[in-house]
């Protein structure tokens, strides 16, 4: 027996309540880590990383879209090739900025238009023609999320909550939404991703505010197939997994929408930094569990809704050497060691997924 089948061999055994079906890594930085001559090597054996995570389990790949810059359309189209090759499915997050886009920051891009009556129909349009160039090169996309932590909205100001309240930001995100589902039948399943999945007034209130029907030509419940979150343990102490059970329960319960935890990892090296779970250990063991730990989470909320299902855990960027902390004050969150050797926690994607 080929001993790189084993892992696919043993998850296919265990009891379907046991496993989501998306095991998922993010890994958009690695044609930028190969052009400084990175490798990883597995077993002391050199390898193209995505076929090492495919070998672990990993059968989704996330691959984040820049309007320009390093993470642009051409790069992300080459990626999604290789991942396609490796056994994935495609999962794209569009950022809707030449940069990156999260709750801190969510910029128009240098060449698009600046007011609203310009953006509705650039979004539709971009969004509609970037599905079909990933399914016109062979690689379609099966989940794709119209922003990257939105909860503050998207293309600022003028989707910018706090400045111009929920009606842009819910136009703009039918107009994507619409354009997605213009490109193909049947279409990528539409997602909007949220940061702090484990804060359900957050959720609740972005929710409510971009859902509401008085918005002419606003985003509608028709228009999500599924419901992402980050959750990560470095940001407050109340992002703990029985908050996470509560947010996704009510999710589940409320919005009848699948549901994934599609950002999250956990450090292997971490001091002077209160995490969210202190029971979890700070090491390799601890980023096993703390993903396990997630999918207990989530296969528990799944088991008592009718309706949504609990879909994958996606781990954000496992390989970036070089940028170790990955955002967070911890010093190591990767799965891999300072030279590209894999750690034992990379069994995470078929053993705890």
């Amino acid at each position: 027996m080929n001993l790189l089948s084993l892992p696919f061999l043993l998850l296919s055994l265990l009891p379907s309540s046991f496993a989501l079906s998306y095991h998922c890594a993010d890994f958009s930085s690695l044609p930028v880590l190969e052009a400084t001559g990175q490798t990883y090597t597995d077993y002391g054996v050199i390898k193209p990383y995505e076929d090492i995570l495919a070998s672990r389990g990993t059968n989704l790949a996330r691959i984040r879209v820049w309007t320009a810059g390093d993470y642009n359309l051409t790069a992300s189209l080459a990626l999604a090739k290789r991942a396609v090759r490796a056994g994935m499915e495609v999962y794209v997050d569009l950022h809707f900025s030449d940069s990156w886009a999260d709750p801190g920051k969510q910029y128009i891009p240098a060449a698009w238009p600046t007011n609203l009556t310009g953006l509705i129909p650039t979004i539709h349009n971009y969004t509609r023609d970037l599905v079909t160039a990933f399914a016109e090169q062979g690689t379609p996309i099966t989940f794709i999320a119209i922003g990257n932590e939105i909860n503050s909205g998207i293309l600022w100001p003028v989707g910018e909550i706090s400045v111009s309240g929920f009606t842009p930001l819910s136009q703009l995100l039918h107009s994507a939404a619409t354009g997605v589902r213009a490109a193909l039948s049947p279409p990528p399943k539409i997602m909007i991703h949220l940061a702090n999945g484990w804060d359900w007034g957050g959720v609740s209130w972005w929710y409510n505010g971009t859902l509401d029907a008085s918005i002419a030509g606003g985003l509608t419940l028709a228009d999500i197939d599924t419901m992402g979150f980050s959750f990560y343990p470095f940001y407050g102490t109340t992002a703990t997994l029985e908050n996470l059970k509560e947010s996704m329960g009510n999710v589940s319960t409320l919005y009848h929408k699948d549901f994934m935890v599609v950002e999250t990892d956990w450090p292997a090296n971490c001091t002077g930094t209160a995490l969210s779970e202190p029971t979890v250990p700070i090491s390799i063991q601890g980023q096993e569990t703390w993903v396990s730990d997630i999918r207990n989470v989530l296969l528990e909320v799944d088991s008592i809704s009718p309706v949504a299902k609990a879909l994958g855990i996606c781990y954000w960027e496992p390989g970036w050497i070089g940028n170790a902390a990955l955002g967070s004050s911890c010093a190591d969150n990767l799965l891999v060691t300072p030279t590209g050797a894999m750690r034992m926690s990379m069994d995470m994607f078929w053993e705890d997924m």
